[in-house]
């Protein structure tokens, strides 16, 4: 299918057209849900009118709301963004950031950063960094060669790395003493709690180049599903196109990670359904997948501030149990 055909644009306008109401749904819903009793009618007036005298109602939604839905955006767009490059480098549809250890490297640095007091933004960001690039490549050391795109021989090496990085990371998190220690256990399990506009936008500004240099890659992604050969004889640089990627893919898993934690399954569970309703092309599921993660995400986040009586559970929670078991249904259908 040529870049400018027919089929191609319009699959992919309807694709992207789709994705974006149910993201714009998602977002309003998540704007005007929450604890607080408010008509849609003063929500959008706290949007649209900054000097309206409800002071209340206007810092909730500017302040709470606004910043959490965006956040939430931001980060369901990085993980899934990931989870589909990941799983085309690797040639292997169960490959996704978490499962793999890469978020459990990056918490690992995160907290390192935390308890050497550097801020968030770029301090833990870069040592959470560090932590994603360390497991990657421990992974990729222990898979080398072809037994690289066998699932069972990746799963396994993902799921050891994971392993040793939970260890580590409570090892880190039994030297705290301090009031940061709740702070961190729940930060752990996937909080968007704390969210503001300084964290959205900074993720926004790590996914923006991220989404355009994935979209220019997504022909050579195409071609690195046909094999190394295939790839090679339509002039792909294999080595630079795979370090690019997996390089920026890590960069954007560690910005999430440092902000909000683990969140898994999300790179998992997008990828799929989406590959399964839109077909293989990364020319239109790498879009589709920053607008459905986003959009699922922010659902997940939803749910996670409404279903409890009282309070809200971390968002990796409601994540988890809906990739969990699909997890468990795509390995299943691997070893047929």
């Amino acid at each position: 299918m040529k870049l400018g055909s027919p089929g191609f644009i319009g699959k992919l306008v309807v694709a992207t057209g789709a994705l974006t109401l149910l993201l714009i749904g998602a977002m309003v819903a998540g704007i005007c849900l929450g604890s607080t009793k408010s008509s849609i009618s003063d929500i959008f007036s706290a949007l649209t009118n900054p000097s309206q005298k409800d002071a209340l109602l206007h810092t909730i939604v500017w302040q709470l709301r606004v910043p959490r839905v965006l956040l939430a955006a931001a980060v369901g767009a990085a993980l899934s963004l990931g989870g589909l490059v990941f799983q085309a480098i690797l040639r292997n549809p169960l490959a996704e950031p978490y499962i793999l250890g890469i978020s459990g490297g990056s918490a690992i640095g995160a907290i390192a950063g935390i308890l050497m007091g550097f801020s968030r933004f770029p301090g833990v960001t870069l040592t959470a960094f560090s932590g994603s690039i360390a497991s990657l490549f421990l992974i990729l050391m222990m898979t080398s060669g072809r037994s690289m795109m066998k699932a069972s021989s990746l799963l396994l090496s993902g799921v050891m790395v994971n392993s040793f990085c939970s260890a580590v990371i409570m090892f880190l998190v039994s030297l705290t003493q301090d009031a940061r220690l709740h702070n961190i256990i729940f930060w752990l399990m996937g909080d968007l709690s704390q969210g503001n506009l300084h964290q959205a936008g900074i993720m926004t500004a790590v996914l923006a180049p991220g989404v355009f240099i994935v979209f220019r890659y997504a022909n050579a992604m195409n071609l690195l599903l046909m094999g190394e050969d295939i790839a090679k004889t339509m002039g792909i640089n294999i080595r630079l196109v795979t370090l690019t990627l997996l390089m920026l893919t890590s960069l954007m898993v560690s910005a999430t990670v440092s902000y909000c934690g683990l969140i898994g399954f999300v790179g998992l569970v997008i990828p799929h359904i989406l590959r399964l309703i839109l077909g293989p092309d990364h020319r239109i599921l790498a879009p589709a997948c920053v607008l459905g993660g986003a959009g699922f995400m922010v659902s997940c986040d939803i749910l996670a501030r409404a279903l409890p009586e009282q309070g809200e559970m971390p968002v990796g929670v409601i994540t988890a149990l809906i990739g969990a078991p699909l997890f468990i249904m795509l390995l299943k259908r691997s070893n047929r």
